[in-house]
């Protein structure tokens, strides 16, 4: 018995040669070794099955990511076709603009006064100074003049408006290739926000509001949006920068389809990687694990394709970026955004003629909605 335990890779003093790349430091440096240097080795050997799979690739992204430089790896693997869908935070994506303007976003520092920065007109994320006038106000002219040019008529799922917004910028920004909501808009590549009413962008949109002119979101949308994309997928997978909603918005399509379709045609996400500060004894979301995941029937396979790679993901995400860029050629890009339409409806006309799902509605037939639908689907 005890052989079994001993069958692992010796662990042998590292080697470290000059003039390497990225590719060749972590397949034979960190994977050579342990503790989380082995984990990111396995996050690209997950990531290359994702791609080999030619599984549909979700990026969640929490944390302020696009105020330091994390735009740039995003826009280069939806290029190469390696991102198919992401879903963000609102702050990632407002952040995200000020680039494309020239706006100014500085290295800083965390040891500082802020009662004085906040004198001069500089708000802090940690060690980045963002200026409110030169910064703040002109991103917030952009969103509302993106507003103001739209139909405030009917409700929009958050991938459209994103989709108008990334096309505003690709119209009037100098350098709409820093902006990777710009580029999603050029790549076709859907773009959500789990949460749209924290952040700056939203907030931008209560002033058109007041005036009569207003922007609504229909979260539903967002959800049959994105349950339809994993449900059409032939393999399913996810790079989930930090945690928070955004991690939970693109795991919950999997109950979706289980809890409230009855429809056990997935099983869980295929393929899983986490980057992360965040620890699962506190209890949060950001912090649970895959395994945990599977309880859920979020994952599966957790055992196998799933890793939690605990360090900043500051470090680990473009180091996971390039490591793509230098393994795999490029992969023809999905543009899931121009067949949004078509994957909704593929599946809400599979799942109306679903008999589990049809004959679930029973439980609902106290309300006088659901007996009418009762009724239509089941005589």
């Amino acid at each position: 018995m005890k052989k079994k335990f001993m069958k692992g890779k010796m662990i042998e003093p590292l080697k470290l040669v000059k003039n390497i790349s990225v590719k060749e430091f972590i397949d034979k440096v960190f994977a050579n070794s342990s503790y989380n240097a082995r984990k990111l080795s396995r996050a690209c050997e997950i990531f290359s099955r994702m791609v080999n799979s030619d599984a549909t690739i979700c990026l969640t992204l929490a944390g302020a990511m696009t105020p330091i430089g994390m735009s740039g790896p995003i826009i280069k693997m939806m290029e190469n076709g390696f991102l198919d869908f992401i879903i963000s935070t609102g702050a990632n994506i407002y952040h995200d603009l000020h680039r494309a303007y020239n706006a100014p976003v500085v290295q800083g520092s965390s040891n500082v006064d802020d009662e004085e920065l906040h004198k001069y007109g500089i708000a802090r994320i940690y060690d980045v100074f963002i200026e409110d006038s030169e910064t703040l106000t002109p991103t917030d002219k952009v969103i509302v003049e993106t507003a103001e040019k739209m139909d405030p008529n009917r409700p929009v799922s958050t991938s459209e408006f994103h989709k108008i917004l990334g096309e505003n910028v690709l119209k009037t920004a100098p350098h709409p290739e820093k902006s990777f909501l710009a580029m999603a808009a050029k790549f076709k590549v859907p773009v959500y926000t789990s949460s749209p009413g924290d952040s700056s962008i939203a907030m931008n949109l209560a002033v058109p509001y007041v005036f009569d002119h207003k922007i609504i979101f229909d979260p539903v949308l967002d959800i049959i949006e994105t349950t339809a994309i994993v449900w059409n997928s032939k393999k399913n997978g996810v790079i989930i920068v930090g945690g928070g909603s955004p991690k939970n918005f693109y795991l919950q399509t999997q109950p979706t389809l289980w809890q409230m379709f009855m429809d056990n045609s997935k099983g869980g996400h295929d393929y899983f990687i986490q980057l992360t500060t965040d620890s699962p004894q506190w209890g949060g979301l950001s912090g649970a694990t895959p395994q945990e995941a599977t309880s859920w029937g979020k994952v599966k396979n957790a055992e196998v394709n799933s890793v939690v790679v605990y360090s900043c993901a500051s470090i680990t995400f473009p180091l996971l970026c390039q490591y793509a860029l230098s393994a795999f050629r490029k992969r023809k890009r999905k543009e899931l955004y121009n067949r949004l339409k078509e994957l909704k409806e593929k599946f809400i006309s599979y799942e109306i003629k679903n008999p589990k799902f049809i004959q679930s509605i029973r439980k609902y037939t106290s309300s006088e909605t659901y007996k009418k639908i009762y009724k239509k689907y089941l005589g």
